[in-house]
């Protein structure tokens, strides 16, 4: 790997970090915002769709621009005003105000995928083994969220998790500004590497609509994992508050997730990827039935394989998007795919807090396996369309 190809996946791994870091403190804060705004769980849920879907539209145009505006610009953009937004919610005095800022910070947090990834699939020759390491990044980002929102909230307030986040993104922004040059012209950015020249549009149809399902079962078990594990591990480890239980046991289950980011990762290199997707699918079913059915020390086993069998995806379904879109295009193609992944399926997120009020937080998951149904036929279809 080239030192340019390892420039690459720092700066965008950093940023992959700090993006779901950013997007994943807030569900291990619902049970303290809970109590602190008197907010019941359908109104939180809502409040994690507005943050989820503003990081899902914005992706579209985040995509289109990074063909004009060139990934550099655009990480910039992302690293400032995602910063600035942290720092807005972290010093909002009222749950109006802070909603308003996780919805701008939700936006801003959209640039970064479709720059990012973009960025990755022209100048990365080992495509996949690229996906993997750049999802590595993200999956420890999505760990450490939950437990630093956590253990700043016990020790500090729940306020100094998005400050210390707004201040870290504001400063990787200085160093991309430094390490990363400027360009006089976007193109400049693409290697003649993994270059497509058709686009597969019946495969990428059932490929965005397996990764919509996809979205909508992640948006579901994330929101609503931190409050089940607080309220249904009363058993497992009582000397953890429920506090921490909301942020330690999610962040296992996200490193977990790094187990899968590898071994997706090899098996999209051995393997037919499409099969290896329909089989990833299948996979999740069970495990968000289990994590329904169970409790304490099995809840927490149950979830961590549900974190490999998840995060496996990842490195395959980016690679896939880069197979089956035009190079010209392929900035919207991602941006089309975060979309439908983070904003139609941040709807999972209300709906899931409907059915946390009204059925209880364990009858969440049961639904999003069910809902991961309709993906085994359209995963399968993207293997008849390739």
């Amino acid at each position: 790997m080239s030192k340019f190809e390892k420039i690459v996946l720092s700066i965008t791994g950093g940023s992959h970090l700090s993006v779901h870091a950013l997007m994943l403190a807030l569900p291990s804060l619902i049970p303290i915002l809970r109590n602190e705004f008197n907010a019941g769980l359908d109104t939180l849920g809502l409040v994690v769709t507005v943050s989820a879907f503003m990081f899902g539209v914005g992706a579209i145009p985040a995509g289109w621009a990074e063909r004009k505006l060139g990934g550099r610009t655009l990480l910039l953009l992302y690293l400032f005003g995602s910063g600035l937004a942290a720092l807005l919610v972290s010093a909002s005095s009222s749950f109006f105000t802070m909603v308003i800022g996780l919805g701008f910070m939700g936006f801003f947090c959209s640039i970064y995928h479709p720059a990012g990834l973009t960025l990755i699939s022209h100048r990365v020759n080992a495509l996949t083994k690229g996906m993997a390491v750049h999802g590595i990044f993200g999956t420890v980002g999505s760990a450490s969220g939950p437990i630093m929102a956590t253990a700043l909230a016990a020790l500090i307030s729940w306020r100094a998790s998005y400050a210390f986040l707004g201040v870290f993104n504001i400063i990787l922004a200085i160093l991309t500004f430094f390490a990363v040059p400027k360009r006089k012209h976007s193109d400049d950015e693409y290697a003649v590497e993994n270059h497509v020249q058709t686009t597969n549009r019946p495969a990428l149809i059932f490929f965005y609509i397996t990764n919509m399902l996809m979205g909508m079962a992640y948006y579901g078990f994330t929101t609503f994992m931190p409050t089940h594990f607080a309220e249904n591990t009363n058993n497992f480890m009582p000397f953890i508050s429920t506090t921490m239980k909301a942020g330690v046991f999610p962040s296992l289950v996200f490193l977990a997730g790094i187990i899968g980011q590898l071994i997706g990762g090899r098996l999209g290199s051995l393997y037919n990827r499409p099969k290896m997707l329909l089989l990833i699918v299948a996979v999740n079913i069970p495990f968000l039935l289990l994590m329904g059915y169970s409790s304490d020390i099995m809840l927490v086993v149950f979830s961590l394989f549900m974190g490999m069998a998840y995060f496996a995806n990842q490195p395959i379904s980016n690679t896939l998007i880069a197979e089956f879109t035009h190079s010209a295009n392929r900035g919207l193609g991602y941006g089309i795919s975060f979309f439908l992944s983070f904003g139609i399926g941040s709807f999972a997120a209300g709906l899931g807090g409907y059915i946390a009020e009204n059925m209880g937080v364990a009858a969440v998951f049961p639904v999003m396996g069910v809902l991961l149904i309709p993906a085994l036929f359209t995963s399968y279809m993207i293997i008849k369309k390739t």
